[in-house]
């Protein structure tokens, strides 16, 4: 009885606050509108013990609450992210931002091992399960919509082309792809632009695929994928891509790596950096508890970090950055298809995984889509060669990169 007089309270408070489309379904039969709306959101709970996840919400809680099933969720997930930041938003018990950092100690969590082990949780599913929401390529990465009405497949295939403009890349050259995924960058400038590419992951699932990719194209002369750390890779390249990698390195870290890639950069060569970075200054999570949702069930060991402390780490590990671009709008947009492919093929997928994984991936493709268009989190590709160099290795436009 008193479980059920705070849940009648607190939706009565929250009726008074919002409107979201949300039915709560309760064990003993009764719901509970939360507007007038017809509901696009459906909580079910299937006992009393989960009340607490709705009474002093956030968005650990609720993602949490989903993925180990003590609660239901029913609707599509951009209506389940909406309602779920519209409850922790309401000031019931918001979960203040937690640092990307954690209890643990600095290092602690980045040795070789402890990132080997963090990349093939998250990449290692199985190449079916990413094949089945991806573009064809594969590209797990932010696209790039030059018009803004592409489709996926073109808007990733641009996305390459735009990395590759950037770089200058011209044949003959040789270039590192760290974080090389399932070989698309890698493929794009052997084929295409002439370069000779090494592209290394952690992923074994993605090593073995993007062989397999690299031997139908016909390019084994050009291009060696290998399984390795980056912190392993010996020699110089002209050119150096990382994609959506540097996530996985650390906050503390990122001196080090900029400073380990600056060395693996010859004279006159041009590295472009692609990824994530948070929008809060003090390199802090996302709120509501998003962030903490991430480190636990997506990217163990992930850290984002701000653009000023990424520009900053840059100059430390001995680059010079030369172009900043902001890719934000790009990557809403990204996640928004990847949530509709994802639904699209939610039979199959389920087939492809196990029911929790199912659901993680439902919410967290979702919850980007949402990060990226509100402005919680970003993404910056930062082109850079090495400090002190030459005036004349410097474009004097940006007006190569459009050709």
């Amino acid at each position: 009885m008193f479980d059920q007089i705070k849940l009648s309270a607190w939706s009565a408070g929250l009726r008074n606050k919002l409107s979201v489309p949300l039915r709560v379904e309760l064990w003993n039969g009764e719901h509970i509108e939360l507007s007038s709306e017809v509901p696009r959101v459906t909580i079910r709970v299937p006992d009393k013990s989960a009340l607490r996840y709705l009474t002093s919400p956030s968005l650990y809680k609720l993602g949490r609450a989903y993925v180990e099933g003590a609660i239901e969720v029913k609707g599509r997930a951009a209506d389940i992210i909406d309602v779920g930041n519209a409850l922790a938003a309401s000031g019931a018990m918001p979960d203040k931002p937690r640092s990307r950092l954690g209890g643990f100690k600095i290092g602690s969590q980045h040795t070789r091992e402890k990132d080997a082990e963090a990349i093939r949780y998250h990449y290692d599913v199985s190449n079916e399960f990413y094949a089945a929401w991806l573009d064809p390529n594969m590209v797990y990465s932010c696209a790039y919509f030059e018009n803004g009405d592409e489709d996926l497949a073109t808007a990733q295939t641009k996305k390459v082309d735009h990395i590759l403009r950037k770089l200058g890349v011209q044949p003959g050259q040789t270039l590192l792809d760290i974080g090389c995924g399932w070989g698309a960058l890698a493929l794009r400038a052997a084929g295409q632009f002439g370069a000779r590419c090494v592209g290394i992951t952690l992923s074994e699932n993605q090593a073995r695929l993007a062989r397999e990719r690299v031997r139908q194209a016909g390019l084994q002369d050009r291009i060696e994928i290998r399984l390795q750390d980056y912190r392993d890779v010996e020699g110089t390249f002209d050119r150096i891509t990382s994609v959506g990698m540097f996530e996985h390195v650390g906050v503390q870290h990122l001196p080090e790596y900029f400073a380990r890639v600056c060395r693996l950069l010859a004279p006159g060569g041009v590295i472009m950096n692609h990824g994530i970075t948070t929008t809060n200054v003090d390199n802090g999570a996302t709120p509501y508890g998003g962030g903490q949702f991430i480190d636990e069930y997506v990217f163990p060991h992930g850290e984002l970090a701000h653009l000023s402390t990424v520009i900053r780490a840059m100059q430390e590990g001995g680059l010079e950055v030369r172009d900043v671009e902001n890719l934000r709008r790009h990557y809403a947009r990204t996640c928004a298809i990847w949530t509709e492919n994802f639904e699209g093929n939610a039979e199959a997928i389920r087939k492809l995984t196990d029911p929790r994984r199912f659901r993680i991936w439902h919410v967290y493709l979702a919850g980007c889509a949402y990060a990226f268009a509100h402005d919680r989190i970003s993404l910056y590709q930062i082109v850079c060669g090495k400090a002190g160099g030459k005036p004349g290795d410097i474009p004097w436009s940006r007006r190569y990169m459009y050709v």
